[in-house]
């Protein structure tokens, strides 16, 4: 996007990035939701039921942690609809289930088949950093929403204020040297520059105004081999490091949770987590928005 007087640093996601098959799901929903995604889902939720929704729109819900805080927050006559790419994450997100009605599709973001201001809210848990084409899925998101509705979506911060990821990274370099294994850096930690996300918005049309949240928080887990295992079953780097060695995943395994026990200590690990949250809101008439965020919210600079 030259033509914005900007320049990429951010590598895009490669295919393999998205693949959340085979057993993954299981392991994402079992060590990755607990360890990270649960603060931020039930932050996200709060934020959209101070909107006072009637139709809400989840993509890229994976196994579903936004989707159930949305469902359990929420009057039972918000419609909240749930989508993702890949249909294995959304049928264990399914089978979980939700305290309240959930309308459960596969579906792609580039072409969601939604009518036109179909949506009061459009929610995405640190999905967008995923989406192929970032400032067509803004778009298509801005199609969706009805005029004053709300985009809100998560993206992580630079792996390096990610304490557990960071350390598996550096660990998976030290055992893979020639080729060191970067899906996590590439594409969940690859997409949290402020002129790039204000830039992609504005790019897309649609929104008349864009804010970024900062939210800290920490993960914390019984010990060590638990934050390995999560980023090395529970996400794409799994099939990274197998491609590398298809043996190599039980080695992988012990070199990232004996880095993190000597960073960390071996009992009752705590590692600092950052995201950001922004909230964009299409043009038209603006939403009534209340107050009661987590308290370690931040505007972002």
């Amino acid at each position: 996007h030259s033509d914005c007087g900007r320049v990429r640093t951010i590598t895009a996601p490669e295919e393999s990035d998205t693949g959340f098959v085979g057993s993954v799901p299981e392991f994402y929903d079992r060590y990755m939701v607990p360890l990270i995604f649960e603060p931020y889902a039930n932050d996200l939720a709060t934020r959209v039921r101070a909107l006072a929704p009637t139709d809400v729109l989840e993509v890229a819900a994976g196994s579903g942690v936004v989707t159930r805080a949305l469902a359990a927050g929420l009057n039972e006559s918000v419609s909240i609809t749930a989508t993702d790419l890949n249909q294995p994450m959304l049928d264990h997100a399914e089978a979980v289930g939700a305290a309240g009605p959930v309308a459960w599709q596969q579906a792609d973001v580039m072409n969601l088949p939604f009518p036109d201001a179909s949506f009061d809210v459009v929610v995405c848990q640190f999905g967008v950093m995923f989406f192929p084409d970032k400032v067509a899925a803004h778009a298509e998101v801005a199609r969706v929403l009805r005029p004053g509705g709300t985009y809100l979506f998560s993206v992580w911060d630079a792996i390096e204020q990610n304490e557990f990821v960071h350390v598996v990274e550096r660990s998976l370099a030290e055992l893979f040297p020639s080729d060191p294994p970067r899906f996590m850096s590439r594409t969940p930690h690859g997409y949290y520059d402020d002129d790039v996300l204000r830039g992609d918005l504005a790019m897309c049309g649609g929104f008349a105004s864009v804010t970024i949240d900062t939210v800290d928080a920490h993960s914390r887990a019984a010990t060590c081999h638990i934050p390995a295992r999560a980023y090395l079953e529970g996400t794409p780097l799994r099939a990274e490091v197998e491609a590398l060695d298809p043996n190599g995943l039980a080695v992988a395994l012990e070199v990232s949770a004996a880095a993190l026990t000597q960073r960390f200590g071996s009992v009752d690990p705590v590692g600092k987590i950052r995201g950001f949250v922004v909230t964009a809101t299409k043009s038209g008439l603006l939403p009534t928005v209340q107050s009661g965020f987590l308290s370690d919210i931040e505007p972002r600079e």
